[in-house]
């Protein structure tokens, strides 16, 4: 009786050990499939990046010629009159308002966005630049009061930071101390080292 059951038995025990080897292979495989596949990912992102700044890089010079042209037609459209009684003023202004709103659509369409952040916005070194710092008595320290040139980002990069007034440091409505030795709103591509002295001051 126990000669005849033992090869089954065995039989039973290779079969369990088989399968163990199978599920330790597929594991492996499975593994293997999952590494390959996020290979290919990053290596799929990583060229989608690289196309995109070498697409920036090629319209960068371009671009940055262009904003010139779209600060010219901002002036323009502001001081044209918005209730001129004559025509051909009125259809100048309409003209310009639409040519620079048809400029600004094909920024964008070229992945070309205006940096124009709004009043009391948090001043941001990566996109603004700070001309002059100003007190303020109903925003806190740090803050955008006012842009004097707006900036632009070309695909993640910043192709001009948007120029602008910052609330003073200290209590609101305090003046400012002439003590800092360093400029706190420095840009970090135009000034790397924080170090481009305290921004100008106005009461």
């Amino acid at each position: 009786m126990t000669d005849e059951t033992a090869p089954a038995e065995d039989e039973i025990e290779d079969r369990a050990q088989d399968t163990e080897l199978l599920r330790a292979e597929l594991a492996n495989l499975k593994e293997q499939v999952l590494r390959y596949a996020a290979e290919a990912e990053n290596t799929k992102r990583r060229a989608e990046r690289e196309a995109n700044d070498a697409r920036a890089f090629a319209i960068q010079k371009f671009a940055s010629d262009l904003l010139g042209v779209a600060d010219n037609l901002a002036r323009a459209r502001e001081h044209a009159p918005a209730n001129a009684e004559d025509p051909l003023v009125k259809n100048l202004a309409v003209g310009l308002e639409m040519t620079e709103k048809d400029l600004l659509t094909a920024f964008e369409r070229n992945g070309l966005k205006r940096v124009d952040p709004p009043r009391g916005a948090k001043f941001d070194p990566h996109q603004h630049q700070a001309v002059m710092e100003r007190p303020a008595d109903d925003i806190g320290p740090g803050a955008v009061l006012e842009v004097l040139q707006p900036g632009y980002d070309l695909m993640g990069r910043i192709v001009r930071p948007a120029m602008v007034v910052v609330s003073a440091k200290g209590s609101k409505g305090e003046a400012p101390s002439d003590a800092a030795p360093a400029n706190p709103y420095a840009h970090p591509e135009t000034e790397p080292d924080g170090a481009g002295g305290a921004v100008d001051q106005k009461a």
